[in-house]
């Protein structure tokens, strides 16, 4: 089977081509004929060597999220079948060659979720990191709910930063799926285009606009959760339009790595500061996220596509590296590999 694997950190040129063995599954295993491999910022800060995360395996194959078919099953599998359509997420948690940059992978089998017939593979694809982290981000308010389900943020005001993003699209929809009020940022037309596309109801050019005014506009009282890409750039604004024990969700650094603090301000209203990663939420915050994200699925929520909000890029299994660059240098939308055909 064709592979795309790299032996050292480092820009992508260090990712290549190469054959090898179809994988066979284990106990409690599945192997899965990717189809469509996403790529997620993750992905190109793993390769570079930029991430926290430890290095496991000499050889690795890129790549968290994918979907496909399964074409096998290991001892003790009940829950899936060969010709079984899937969605993949957290596929190499720990760097090493399980990556849905390949015609083939094997996944623990919890790893590997049923999609349901009426979803794209390329749906399938774009989940696992930006879903499960808007899920996440959505169900860490003190006043709010440990699941999202049609009607579990009913009353609640959610303010999405930077909406034209995979995961600020994500929590968009799952946000007006559970029933709350969704504000949402961006930097110009085009991006507030895509973020009322994905389903905001108020969306605002913070290069135009006075944020803080424009929310309390809409949320007197204030916004119950900040979904936050950039806490360094943001946190001022976010105090600012909190409501009494509000949450600020933070699942990114962008626009820097340190952030100054009046704890007078965070302190009298209560504020919760909540730092998300995927690979250390634990397997019981993982499993309600797959289980609520399915059933958004079900009722048709987190479509891809530029007139849902989130435009699709596509690149062949051979451009890996391209696919990579794409993501590192900002683009707009969601980056695709198509693997294998369907």
């Amino acid at each position: 089977m064709k592979a795309i694997v790299y032996t050292e950190t480092g820009d992508a040129g260090v990712l290549s081509v190469a054959e090898r063995e179809v994988p066979e599954p284990g106990p409690g295993e599945v192997r899965v004929r990717i189809v469509v491999s996403g790529v997620n910022p993750t992905d190109w800060k793993s390769r570079a060597g930029s991430s926290t995360r430890q290095r496991a395996s000499a050889e690795s194959v890129p790549n968290q999220d994918g979907a496909g078919i399964v074409d096998a099953v290991g001892p003790g599998v009940s829950e899936l079948a060969p010709g079984d359509r899937v969605w993949i997420y957290l596929a190499a948690p720990d760097y090493g060659t399980t990556g849905t940059a390949q015609e083939y992978t094997v996944q623990p089998v919890a790893h590997a979720v049923p999609l349901p017939e009426a979803v794209s593979l390329d749906v399938g694809a774009s989940l696992g990191v930006p879903a499960l982290t808007a899920h996440r981000a959505l169900t860490v308010a003190e006043d709010g709910p440990s699941r999202l389900a049609p009607g579990t943020l009913e009353g609640q005001v959610v303010l999405v930063a930077g909406g034209a993003g995979a995961v600020g699209h994500a929590a968009i929809q799952l946000a007006k799926w559970a029933g709350a009020t969704v504000l949402t940022t961006v930097s110009g037309p085009e991006k507030a285009a895509l973020a009322k596309a994905a389903g905001a109801d108020h969306v605002i050019n913070y290069r135009t606009e006075d944020v803080a005014a424009r929310v309390r506009e809409v949320a007197p009282d204030g916004v119950d959760t900040v979904v936050e890409v950039s806490l360094a750039k943001n946190l001022d604004l976010d105090l600012a339009v909190l409501k009494t024990r509000g949450v600020i969700a933070i699942y990114a650094n962008d626009g820097g790595n340190t952030v100054e603090l009046s704890l007078g301000a965070g302190m009298g209203p209560n504020v919760r500061l909540q730092f998300i990663l995927l690979y250390t939420v634990g397997t019981a915050v993982l499993r309600r996220a797959v289980e609520d994200v399915s059933a958004a699925l079900v009722d048709g929520v987190l479509p891809v596509g530029e007139e849902h909000g989130l435009p699709v890029l596509r690149f062949a299994l051979d451009d890996v590296a391209g696919a990579h660059d794409a993501v590192q240098g900002g683009a707009v939308g969601k980056v695709l590999v198509d693997v294998t055909p369907e």
